[in-house]
């Protein structure tokens, strides 16, 4: 929900016609149990057991590994959402729900930047067909 929210307050600053030094976009991932990671996650695919808690928030430069309470088999061990620029594809933000180990997360960081290439697309295009319309 929060990568939606993110790609659509951008989308809204682009039609309003604000001027933007770059764009950004959200991109998910979750963690399965077997550390596959699985992009744009379905409701059920991002269930996290965390204990009940509030999601964790980090900062990206270093990566952390995060510490969390146990999980269940059937739940994503972590569910990690990212905000990338469009100029150089830098996180601008990072939250995770769950654990993973470094290098879980630096594989969700470039998979997140992969993705953002075709949610950038997506705006040129949405963009392109609103303004050539008369």
């Amino acid at each position: 929900l929060l990568s939606c929210c993110l790609n659509a307050a951008c989308m809204g600053l682009l039609d309003a016609g604000l001027p933007l030094s770059s764009l950004f976009c959200g991109v998910t991932c979750a963690l399965d149990p077997d550390g596959a990671i699985i992009l744009d996650p379905t409701a059920r695919q991002e269930r996290v057991s965390t204990g009940g808690g509030v999601p964790n928030l980090v900062c990206v430069s270093p990566p952390r590994a995060l510490l969390t309470p146990p999980r269940s088999s059937q739940e994503a061990r972590a569910v990690l959402t990212f905000a990338i620029d469009s100029t150089e594809r830098k996180v601008l933000m990072a939250t995770t729900k769950g654990s993973c180990s470094v290098e879980e997360m630096q594989q969700c960081v470039a998979a997140a930047q992969r993705a953002a290439d075709t949610i950038f697309q997506f705006y040129r295009d949405s963009v392109q067909r609103r303004y050539s319309k008369s």
